[in-house]
């Protein structure tokens, strides 16, 4: 799904995300106080932030493997098909076969 200057949804929210966070980290940073409120501040960022990147990394992993599940699924599907349109075609030549070594009419 891509808006009308070509960036798809993903990317948008992607860099949106990111932008957010930056600005989040220079306001903690930049924020009047004392070193010790802003190492506090700082941590208690960074683990939020690890927090919302893990969630999103193992929704990543989720989708592509779903979609890897997916598309081993159609693979087999269309394997299966190939191999019985082979197997029916092996079984009309046979048949043909028979029928002229036999001399039958058609």
């Amino acid at each position: 799904m891509n808006d009308a200057s070509g960036r798809s949804g993903g990317k948008v929210f992607l860099a949106f995300t990111l932008g957010a966070l930056v600005g989040a980290a220079a306001a903690v940073l930049f924020a009047p106080a004392s070193g010790e409120e802003t190492r506090k501040r700082i941590k208690d960022f960074t683990e939020d932030v690890t927090g919302k990147a893990g969630g999103y990394v193992s929704d990543a992993k989720k989708r592509v493997n779903d979609g890897l599940s997916r598309g081993k699924e159609a693979i087999s599907d269309r394997k299966n098909m190939i191999k019985s349109a082979i197997e029916a075609g092996k079984d009309a030549y046979a048949k043909e076969k028979d029928r002229v070594e036999r001399g039958d009419e058609a």
